[in-house]
């Protein structure tokens, strides 16, 4: 299927959610760090940089 740009884009009617809440973002944030613990080869300096970013962008307590 592919992208008609001649035609407008349609929405849902319904609220839009966050992408994530704040409660899954802290959760994502630990379980990136439990990757980056387990995998510091590959992804592991990835995933903590990730975690890291996404902690930065979270409001203060």
């Amino acid at each position: 299927m592919g992208y008609d740009a001649t035609r407008p884009a349609t929405y849902p009617d319904e609220p839009r959610l966050a992408l994530l809440t704040q409660a899954e973002a802290h959760e994502t944030i630990e379980l990136l760090q439990l990757l980056e613990q387990l995998g510091p080869g590959g992804g592991g300096p990835a995933a903590g940089q990730l975690a890291a970013d996404l902690a930065r962008r979270l409001p203060a307590p």
